[in-house]
């Protein structure tokens, strides 16, 4: 049943021109309520002058006088200067792209009025590019601060402006303007959590007083932007809680710990599970008990410990007689997992007669074949693949489990597909997904608010912490003795490159360069490579030898991101440092440090750096916490890059800021509680006002 939200959802109903309706489309207005929602970037004060003598460096202020000079000059290339005289000084303003009728009209005599940032010139103060605009003299000033708006190619944010000051007028004068922005809240929450009226919010915002605070308005901590900020938090809490508690309407087979297989396991192993991998299995296999399908998400640190707790949620599935499947985003970590957990659940599914089956893109096709007979038959109860796994010709006997490692690197309906291969029987399989790259609290509290969470903090015993350092690559002679030193020691490297082969755009070190280079360079030392473009077979045999330290130094692309174990490999080379990603950088550098030696890793980089790079460097270079990295990387990037594939089908934040709005999504996570529980029409108002036909993302 449709809600009436008081808005008019036919395309144009407010706009006349058909080319107008289609460039608003493009900022994804089609309606009035999306153009009054269509919020200000920014405002700019034109409500007083200062005088030239008196403007602040570095700050956007607003000047007027008459121009006494102009000139077009050419050095050291074409621009329109012109000097601007008010009485107390003299001010220049530069344009270095103009038009002929600019030229014309800035001429000595006229008078402008100014709005720029002021900057110490050559000749004097200056700005470059200000507004200006020809006014005659005594003309008021705006009596209200200007809002300037997100525009797109051929629709200015003023043309906008007046678009939104025409809607507003037209909807005063025919009484909707209260329906349109009509109250999705009841009094109780709004009295509760303190939240201005949002039609008085909305308003304000786009025709701000003119005693309004600017520095509240710039840094959107004003009562209006917080009532803004809120409700779009708290439309993505609503929609994430319903998706929770939709996947508890589904049912799953009851997964019970018989503890025979894991404890079985837990002994054979040669350690102990710390307390932390204790604890994330108890909590998962609590979840596997019940009949509603798990969707956990376990994330810890690189090296904590992540796949032997996976490994016990695999035989708590099997003793059950479910199956499990295990995907993983890259053939290398697939192999990786195959290995480790053959070796480890082996001899304990070997005398039930089950074995554990490997599905890749690039496998022989008699190999394939058998491996899907197995699957189907059942004799297979675990599966370990890439995205291969959930392809057409894959049909599973009784799929209970399906785990998906590196999760972000898999979209919503990949995983989607993954857990609807348990469509054999009526029941869904439980899904455990995990992540090494650690989400900071604000972030799992909104986008990861569906799933249930377990974290890892503490890494294994006898792991060392690694020492990052730094190094320009003009000394590149110095990292190469080092990696000699320890080879000769016993010890074994990695040598990191971005590139498979020569990029004229790029002009960065490639593998294929690197191995030719380093073999001459270290000709008594076994070398090998392995890129993206290798067949499985083939990196398999470069990674096979390298862990039975046959190869010495292993020159890479970023395939060895992750599951690559080998703990005597003490040293890491990180090529062009300074083009990865902070989550990037640490993954690879979680590939040393896996054995009790002290481990090494190099970032080489290149000068010169740009701010974004110095900064990512200086992080990496400080810290080993993942938590801590994460938390940085969000500040850095923000959401939506964080994300990844995640975000596929979830709806973004567009006003909130997750750093700085912490304390409203708290009130947002507590409000779609009380909401849903004691107000549930006005949830579902607040949820189609905000996210409309977004919303059947739930689903996945």
């Amino acid at each position: 049943m449709k809600h009436n939200t008081g808005v008019d959802s036919t395309p144009g109903a407010c706009f006349t021109s058909r080319i107008v309706q289609e460039k608003l489309a493009r900022l994804g207005i089609t309606n009035e309520f999306d153009l009054l929602l269509h919020l200000p970037l920014r405002y700019e004060d034109e409500t007083h002058l200062y005088p030239i003598n008196d403007l602040p460096e570095n700050k956007t202020a607003q000047v007027e006088g008459v121009i006494i000079h102009s000139e077009v000059m050419y050095r050291p290339r074409r621009q329109l200067v012109c000097q601007v005289e008010d009485g107390s000084g003299i001010l220049f303003m530069r344009f270095l792209n103009f038009y002929g009728s600019q030229a014309k009209a800035y001429a000595p005599g006229a008078r402008v009025r100014l709005l720029g940032e002021v900057r110490p010139g050559f000749f004097g103060a200056e700005m470059v590019h200000p507004k200006c605009r020809i006014v005659h003299e005594g003309e008021p000033l705006a009596d209200a601060l200007t809002p300037v708006y997100p525009a797109t190619a051929g629709l200015s944010s003023e043309t906008i402006r007046k678009l939104v000051r025409r809607t507003l007028q037209r909807l005063a004068a025919s009484g909707k303007r209260q329906s349109t922005l009509a109250e999705t809240l009841p009094d109780t929450i709004l009295r509760h959590y303190r939240l201005q009226d949002f039609s008085d919010s909305v308003i304000f915002l786009h025709q701000p007083l003119p005693d309004a605070s600017a520095a509240l308005l710039q840094e959107r901590t004003h009562p209006a932007w917080r009532r803004i900020k809120f409700d779009e938090l708290l439309a993505q809490q609503l929609s994430m809680r319903l998706h929770y508690r939709q996947r508890r309407s589904h049912s799953a087979s009851a997964l019970l710990n018989k503890n025979k297989l894991t404890n079985a396991l837990l002994e054979s192993l040669p350690f102990k599970l710390t307390s932390g991998q204790e604890k994330a299995f108890a909590e998962i296999s609590r979840d596997l008990a019940a009949s509603y399908p798990m969707q956990r998400l376990l994330q810890g640190d690189v090296g904590c410990g992540k796949t032997i707790v996976a490994a016990l949620a695999v035989l708590q599935a099997i003793e059950n007689d479910c199956q499990a499947a295990l995907m993983a985003p890259t053939e290398i970590l697939a192999e990786q997992h195959h290995q480790k957990l053959s070796g480890w659940l082996g001899p304990l599914l070997a005398p039930l007669g089950v074995t554990i089956a490997r599905l890749s893109g690039n496998q022989k096709k008699k190999q394939r074949e058998a491996a899907l007979a197995d699957i189907a038959e059942g004799r297979a109860m675990l599966v370990i693949g890439t995205h291969a796994l959930f392809q057409e010709q894959v049909e599973f006997n009784r799929l209970g489990l399906a785990i998906i490692d590196e999760q972000h690197r898999f979209g919503v309906h990949q995983r989607l597909a993954l857990r609807m291969k348990g469509a054999k029987t009526d029941s869904v399989p439980h899904q455990l997904m995990m992540s090494a790259t650690p989400i900071p609290r604000t972030l799992s509290m909104s986008y990861y608010a569906d799933l249930d969470m377990s974290v890892i903090t503490e890494l294994p015993p006898g792991r060392t912490e690694v020492l990052t350092k730094l190094v320009a690559d003009t000394r590149r002679d110095e990292v190469t003795a080092r990696i000699q030193e320890a080879c000769r020691a016993g010890k074994q490297a990695y040598w990191v490159c971005p590139l498979i082969e020569e990029s004229d755009a790029l002009q960065l070190k490639t593998a294929l360069e690197t191995y030719e280079t380093l073999g001459l360079t270290f000709r008594e030392l076994k070398i090998g490579l392995v890129h993206g473009r290798l067949s499985a077979q083939e990196k398999s045999a470069v990674m096979e030898s390298f862990k039975q330290g046959e190869i010495q130094l292993l020159v890479a692309t970023t395939v060895i991101e992750v599951g690559v174990d080998v703990p005597n490999a003490s040293l890491m080379v990180i090529e062009h440092a300074e083009r990865m990603g902070l989550s990037q950088l640490h993954q690879l550098r979680g590939r040393v440090g896996r054995g009790a030696e002290a481990s090494i890793c190099i970032l080489l980089y290149q000068k010169p750096l740009s701010a974004a790079a110095q900064e990512r460097l200086k992080i990496i270079f400080e810290h080993n916490d993942g938590f801590e990295i994460a938390r940085q990387d969000l500040r850095l990037r923000g959401p939506g890059e964080f994300l990844g594939a995640r975000q596929s089908g979830i709806p973004m934040l567009r006003f909130a800021d997750l750093e700085y709005d912490g304390d409203l999504l708290d009130n947002a996570r507590t409000a779609a509680e009380e909401l849903l529980r004691d107000h549930p029409e006005a949830a579902n108002r607040h949820l189609q006002r905000w996210l409309g036909r977004k919303s059947e993302y739930l689903r996945v």
